[in-house]
């Protein structure tokens, strides 16, 4: 009887002993070597906010560039799209990680969707797609390179933008049109052919021109000031001169640089989202060009014809055509002494318009529906939900006032044009306000 007691005491003396190393093994087994759940929910940890208050933002300790963020649920299982500048040899795995209206969340993979089109550049328009962590009421989202939050004090936070996006009916928005023009860089003066561009965008019933400005002279400077002070135009700061070499060309192998364009692709890509939730159309364009409509008097009856006629229809592409700006009007009806004095074309003076040939490829540009598009290039949409349609010549086409593509035709062989005049009794009074305001030309 006492030995089977002894024996009880020894194999429960054994047991505990054993709990007691197993526990002990746990305890100081390192932290990356344990199964770690997907991490859910939110943190009870304030968010130590420091937002960038910058339009490109450098991303810790990597050679990427950081955006914009916005919510973007069109995707399965993931509800915010962070736009980048990314270098195509250096991509590796990152974490989202969201302020959860002011609590900290637990980190989660990102996942990671270059675009298609980089012409060979080194970096390329790149997105991070997150999930918003479950009962979280994301203001900011951040990207870490380490699952996990020891670097989070250390992190730039991105507003994320159309919150409201998902639910928000068409007829609410608040503008039908918006231009944009994705970049503006160097001396670019141009400014009789900008306020005159703008000036009947605004006559076609365009509401807002968002442009991205690196810099361009002082006199334009001075104009675009007077606009944005009106809020016809917003502009964007690009400084993409001061993290990157931007090239001038769109191809690597002619031109070199880090990034196509200065970054060309990543500002349409951009000027959508930016647009998405408070414009019915997006014109995108240069900032020489004009969505012309030749059967239509505005923008939008037209459209609202063509999507009568092709109502699936989110994409609609305009024909380029050139009107060479060394061929001048005859009669000098449009050469107006008031405007001497300010530097740039005066595009009703050029009524001569080039055939394209039909034989090499002929770019066009393009009025979006930014809510069915996904990805777009510069004459082409990469990603979109709805159809995409060629608008015939007589319908629209784009009047690109520059120097002659097909330097050998003659004036005889061009077209005469003078789509323009139809609108120079309203289109010269407002220049010449626009021009009084910013204090050019004449007063």
């Amino acid at each position: 009887m006492d030995n089977t007691k002894e024996i009880k005491g020894k194999l429960y003396f054994l047991f505990i002993a054993t709990l007691i190393f197993i526990l002990c093994i746990a305890v100081r087994t390192p932290r990356t070597y344990r199964a770690v759940p997907q991490p859910r929910g939110v943190l009870n940890m304030a968010c130590p906010l420091r937002i960038s208050e910058r339009t490109i933002t450098r991303l810790n300790s990597t050679k990427h560039l950081l955006v914009s963020a916005y919510m973007d649920q069109r995707v399965d299982g993931l509800d915010v799209r962070i736009i980048g500048i990314f270098k195509r040899d250096s991509i590796q795995p990152l974490y989202c990680v969201f302020c959860c209206a002011g609590q900290l969340s637990n980190t989660n993979p990102g996942t990671i969707l270059q675009h298609s089109d980089n012409f060979g550049f080194p970096y390329v328009t790149t997105d991070v797609m997150c999930q918003i962590p479950q009962n979280c009421d994301a203001t900011h989202v951040g990207l870490l390179t380490q699952p996990g939050g020891e670097r989070v004090f250390n992190q730039t936070w991105l507003p994320i933008r159309n919150q409201k996006a998902k639910g928000k009916e068409e007829e609410k928005l608040q503008f039908n049109f918006t231009v944009c023009i994705s970049n503006l860089f160097g001396d670019y003066n141009n400014v009789l052919q900008f306020a005159q561009t703008l000036e009947m965008y605004r006559l076609l019933g365009v509401n807002r021109v968002v442009i991205y400005n690196t810099s361009c002279g002082p006199d334009l400077d001075r104009l675009l000031q007077s606009y944005s002070q009106e809020g016809f135009v917003e502009m964007v700061p690009w400084p993409i001169d001061q993290h990157l070499n931007p090239s001038r060309g769109w191809l690597f192998s002619q031109s070199g640089g880090d990034v196509h364009y200065f970054s060309q692709l990543t500002t349409l890509n951009e000027c959508i989202y930016r647009s998405m939730d408070r414009s019915r159309y997006v014109l995108l364009n240069d900032i020489d060009e004009i969505i012309m409509p030749y059967k239509h008097n505005n923008l939008m009856s037209m459209l609202e014809m063509l999507q009568q006629q092709h109502p699936n229809t989110g994409v609609y592409l305009i024909e380029n055509h050139i009107f060479p700006k060394k061929h001048f009007e005859p009669s000098g009806r449009f050469h107006l002494p008031r405007w001497n004095g300010v530097p740039g074309v005066n595009i009703l003076e050029h009524i001569y318009r080039e055939d394209p040939d039909r034989e090499s490829y002929h770019p066009h540009k393009m009025i979006v529906k930014p809510r069915l598009v996904e990805w777009t290039s510069v004459h082409e949409v990469i990603k979109n939900s709805g159809q995409q349609f060629k608008v015939p010549m007589d319908v629209c086409r784009i009047i690109h006032v520059r120097v002659a593509l097909r330097q050998s035709l003659t004036l005889e062989q061009l077209n005469e044009d003078k789509r323009l005049w139809d609108f120079q009794e309203q289109l010269i009074p407002s220049v010449d306000k626009v021009l009084r305001r910013a204090g050019l030309g004449q007063s």
